[in-house]
């Protein structure tokens, strides 16, 4: 799982737990700017093909987590239960998309959702 925190015009996701041995990676700070859009979807997390893995580590219906590389893109993944996922769209940045579960994805995505409707 994921905790998101707005800090000034950057969005910190700090990966929680075990997770950050198994996506070898324990944080990602992105700038608000370089953010597209952010939305509630489980249908990224589910299935058994992200990509290649590129750190990353996969265990079908269990958990999703790491670099994976699909069509040409990276993706970052946290995930062990689609029902809580969110999707960022990103620019500018080494992934192109984030696939994250977190405790509240409807929450997280409208906080997410009225921050980049202040920054422009």
């Amino acid at each position: 799982m994921v905790e998101v925190t707005i800090v000034g015009d950057r969005v910190r996701f700090e990966v929680e737990g075990w997770d950050k041995l198994w996506a070898l990676k324990s944080q990602l700070e992105i700038p608000l700017a370089h953010i597209r859009g952010v939305r509630v979807d489980p249908e990224p997390a589910r299935g058994w093909w992200h990509g290649f893995r590129m750190p990353g580590t996969q265990i079908p219906g269990i958990l999703t987590a790491g670099t994976f590389y699909q069509h040409g893109e990276a993706v970052f993944y946290d995930v062990h239960d689609p029902e809580n996922t969110i999707v960022l769209e990103l620019d500018h940045e080494h992934y192109n998309r984030l696939v994250i579960e977190v405790a509240q994805p409807h929450t997280t995505a409208a906080t997410l959702q009225q921050a980049l409707g202040q920054r422009g």
